[in-house]
C-alpha cells in the first residue's frame, strides 16, 4: 500500500492574481525596476490575453498596495514605486486589526521586535544618539502631569529614537505598527483608568531603566530588560491561558 502523497488541496486562482504575481516577480527579478512604466492597459490586455476588467482589478490591487501608481489621464502605463515603508505598515496593520491576530500576538511580537531594536541601540548608538534618546525620556517624564496622551506621544518619540539607530527600515516599520495597534487595543483602558498617572510612571521607570543599558552598552541587558517590561505592562490585559507565550520569550538570551 503506498504512502499518502503529501499534497495539498488546491485553491481556485482568479485571473487577475495571476497577473499580480507576474508583475511583481517582474519587479522582484529587476525585469522592472522603479520609475519604469508598465505598458499601456490595451498593451497588457493583449499580451496577458486577458479582459481589460481583469487587468483592471490587477492594477487596482497593485496600486492600493504600493506597488504602482497610476495618473489620470497619463497616457503613460502605470509607474513602477520604490520600496515604501509606508506600504508595508499599511499591510502589517490590515494584518493586525482585520486578519484575527490576537491581543497575545501583538505583546509577543512587540516583545522581541522591541528587545532587539534595544539590543543595536546599546552597541550601535552614538553619543548624539544617546542624547537624543535621553531627550524623549525629559519629554515623557514633564508629559505625565499633562496627560496620557501627551505623554503617549513622548512614548512613541522614545521608541522611534531607539529603531532609527538600527539603521534597519523593516525594524522602524514593524515596530512603529505592532506598537501602535498594540496601543489602540488597550489606550482607552489606560486613559480612563484611576491610577493612570501610576501607570505612566511605571512606564517611566520601565523606560528609564532600559536607557541605563543602552547608555552602558549591555545589549543582552537592553533586551531582557525590555521584554520584561512589556511582559509586566502588558500581561495583566490578557487572560491567564494566553500568557504563556509572553513567558517564554523572559528566558530568551
Amino acid at each position: 500500500m503506498s504512502a499518502p502523497a503529501p499534497f495539498e488541496q488546491v485553491r481556485p486562482v482568479r485571473l487577475y492574481e495571476r497577473i499580480i504575481e507576474q508583475i511583481e516577480g517582474a519587479i522582484a527579478s529587476r525585469t522592472l525596476r522603479p520609475g519604469q512604466r508598465l505598458p499601456s492597459e490595451r498593451e497588457l490586455v493583449t499580451q496577458f490575453g486577458a479582459s481589460r476588467s481583469t487587468v483592471r482589478e490587477a492594477l487596482r490591487v497593485l496600486e492600493s498596495n504600493g506597488v504602482i501608481r497610476s495618473r489620470p489621464g497619463d497616457p503613460n502605463g502605470p509607474e513602477i514605486l520604490p520600496f515604501s515603508s509606508q506600504a508595508l505598515s499599511t499591510q502589517l496593520t490590515r494584518l493586525a486589526r482585520v486578519d484575527g491576530v490576537d491581543l497575545g500576538e501583538l505583546i509577543s511580537f512587540r516583545m522581541v521586535l522591541d528587545s532587539s531594536a534595544n539590543l543595536l541601540a546599546a552597541r550601535l548608538r552614538t553619543d548624539a544618539e544617546l542624547a537624543e534618546i535621553e531627550a524623549t525620556i525629559e519629554v515623557m517624564r514633564g508629559a505625565i502631569d499633562l496627560g496620557y496622551e501627551e505623554f503617549s506621544e513622548a512614548d512613541v518619540a522614545f521608541h522611534e529614537a531607539i529603531a532609527r539607530v538600527s539603521s534597519n527600515s523593516l525594524v522602524q516599520v514593524c515596530n512603529q505598527v505592532v506598537r501602535g495597534v498594540v496601543l489602540s487595543l488597550i489606550s482607552d483602558k489606560i486613559a480612563r483608568s484611576r491610577n493612570s498617572q501610576a501607570l505612566m510612571r511605571e512606564s517611566l521607570r520601565h523606560h528609564e531603566e532600559v536607557l541605563e543599558a543602552i547608555r552602558a552598552g549591555d545589549g543582552p541587558a537592553a533586551a531582557r530588560i525590555s521584554r520584561r517590561n512589556l511582559y509586566d505592562y502588558y500581561a495583566g490585559y490578557l487572560p491567564k491561558a494566553e500568557r504563556e507565550p509572553l513567558r517564554a520569550l523572559l528566558d530568551a538570551h
